[in-house]
């Protein structure tokens, strides 16, 4: 009987999400992928493990035993990677980096690019997450690393101060906030705007200060990315409110006008480094994060 630590790990997520579509999501792996996976697990050990229906899936009683001793066959494998690894005087290894559109946009090329040079037997998988999923992602364990905008940070994290990148207005050149040196939110509000994706922590702080001034915002378009939005500004179907890290890389042609928004919770704003709190982690991560944490001119290692 053959069964891999990889079956193992999905079986793992299928329970805790309750859904093989959730738990492939979670993995970054086709469902049906997915699905032939648990199929195997199952075949190998000659007994049913799930219950599938149409609302998700439940564990058979073999299932809660399997699901149990999963769970503590994982945990011994991460701790011998770990035991392994802090006796080998090698930084090598795999690092899970969650990032929101900001940091992969603005700081992490050349970051990760200055980091791989000093510790090229590291390999990091990057996966862009709006914040909240960021923040999810390293409390599961799913990320060893996350990189979002400043927020309340759950007692489970540790959390390093990683960039500063405030908030700025980009607009046409004709418009006539334009005129402004630094306008301000309820400045800005007056006019149509082009929004970023529901959800993300912009669109939410975005809301909640429209809220708080109880005033209905005019939102012409919404897009999922910073480079999509600023087209839709050159087009001329609103402004934008974007961190200064997406301005920079997407609003830096003559077609533009780029403004500081001119409110503390705007110039404020701050990215953050996250990771689980731990006895010990993985020389890798540890050094990813210590890069992270350091000024960006500052050598690794």
């Amino acid at each position: 009987m053959r069964i891999d630590p990889y079956s193992l790990e999905l079986f793992i997520s299928v329970v805790q999400e309750g859904s093989i579509a959730r738990a492939a999501g979670r993995n970054h792996i086709a469902a049906s992928a997915l699905s032939r996976r648990i199929a195997d697990l199952e075949s190998a050990m000659g007994v049913a493990l799930l219950i599938r229906s149409s609302s998700g899936v439940e564990l058979t009683e073999a299932g809660r035993h399997a699901f149990a001793r999963a769970v503590s066959v994982h945990d011994q494998l991460q701790s011998l990677a770990r035991e392994v690894q802090s006796l080998s005087g090698q930084v090598a290894g795999f690092v899970r980096l969650s990032a929101n559109a900001s940091a992969i946009v603005g700081f992490l090329p050349e970051r990760l690019k200055a980091f791989q040079a000093h510790y090229p037997l590291v390999r990091i998988a990057l996966t862009e997450q709006i914040t909240d999923e960021v923040i999810r992602s390293c409390m599961d364990d799913r990320a060893d690393v996350g990189i979002s905008a400043g927020t309340k940070t759950p007692s489970g994290l540790e959390s390093w101060h990683f960039a500063d990148d405030p908030l700025m207005v980009v607009l046409p050149r004709d418009h006539e906030l334009a005129a402004i040196e630094a306008p301000t939110f309820s400045n800005v509000i007056r006019f149509p705007l082009v929004a970023l994706q529901a959800g993300g922590s912009l669109d939410q702080i975005i809301k909640e200060r429209a809220d708080a001034a109880r005033t209905p915002l005019k939102l012409s378009v919404t897009v999922n990315s910073f480079d999509a939005q600023c087209r839709m500004v050159e087009a001329g179907l609103g402004i934008g409110i974007v961190p200064t890290s997406a301005a920079s890389a997407f609003a830096g042609s003559h077609a533009f006008v780029r403004r500081p928004l001119d409110e503390t919770w705007a110039t404020g704003r701050t990215l953050r480094v996250h990771a689980l709190r731990k006895s010990s982690r993985l020389k890798a991560v540890q050094a990813l994060i210590d890069a992270l944490t350091q000024p960006a001119d500052y050598p690794p290692g």
